[in-house]
């Protein structure tokens, strides 16, 4: 039993009902014993797809040469990852091959992402490993994909795997570090990052509002001044929301310019 714990059922209260694993599972709220059951996270995922894709319809369906608020915002929101991770990163031949790929990504990312600091939502649709997964895998197929389609099966594992430049007998070493580096360390990277960070961040938000609604509406609603901490946990919260709302941004452009990156490494020429 947590110190809050017993200290509210010395009180005669409720106990105090921690953030646990079991938030990322919650039960299935619709469509229950049919193979369409969803749960509040699917539920999230989808709100936020139809969500995206309302947003950049409605937002780019009658873009003027004198633009309003909205327009701005919208093409703000475009320009961004366009610029600054797409063409930035690949150039303007490579980087329109593939902005349709690295874009949607970004906006799928920090769509996911945003809805665990959403009031009534609260729990990120990245945090659990499924999103997450498919889009490293996806990410994982494309720079591959990429260096294939330039070099040829046979010239992309060299150029990947046999660094010029080097002592044939060193190979023995550095290619298997390339290997594990280059398909395995990747991907499983691109999953941990985003996955570890939300999982976190919602724990821990989770956690400070717990504490809160605990220590004001349980303990000083009976009486206890010890409910007064609940000024405390409360401005950690809001603490956390502003870098949960940050690490949910910075996530979504860390995997997508991870991807870009993936992709020129894929296509650069070997010195």
């Amino acid at each position: 039993m947590t110190l809050l714990s017993s200290v509210k059922a010395d009180s005669g209260g409720a106990p105090f009902m921690p953030p646990s694993i079991e938030d990322f599972f919650p039960p299935v709220v619709l469509l229950a014993n049919t193979p369409f059951a969803l749960n509040r996270l699917e539920l999230i995922r989808i709100i936020v797809v139809i969500a995206l894709v309302l947003f950049l319809w409605l937002g780019t369906r009658r873009m003027k040469l004198v633009p309003g608020r909205g327009q701005v915002l919208v093409e703000f929101l475009l320009t961004f990852p366009r610029k600054n991770i797409v063409l930035d990163t690949l150039g303007e031949k490579d980087g329109r091959r593939f902005m349709p790929l690295i874009m949607t990504i970004f906006f799928v990312t920090l769509g996911m992402n945003l809805t665990g600091v959403v009031p009534g939502l609260q729990l990120a649709g990245t945090s659990v490993v499924g999103i997450p997964l498919i889009q490293a895998l996806i990410a994982f197929v494309m720079f591959i994909y990429a260096g294939v389609r330039k070099f040829g099966v046979g010239g992309y594992l060299k150029k990947t795997l046999f660094l010029p430049g080097v002592p044939w007998p060193l190979y023995i070493l550095l290619t298997p570090v390339e290997i594990i580096s280059t398909f395995i360390v990747r991907p499983v990277t691109l999953v941990l990052r985003l996955l570890m960070n939300l999982i976190a961040g919602h724990m821990l938000l989770a956690l400070c509002w717990a504490a809160t609604e605990f220590f004001f509406l349980t303990l000083l609603a009976h009486g206890d001044f010890l409910g007064l901490m609940g000024i405390g946990t409360f401005g950690f919260g809001i603490v956390f929301f502003g870098l949960e709302l940050f690490v949910a941004i910075l996530q979504a452009y860390v995997f997508a310019i991870l991807t870009a990156i993936y992709i020129q490494l894929s296509l650069a020429d070997e010195h």
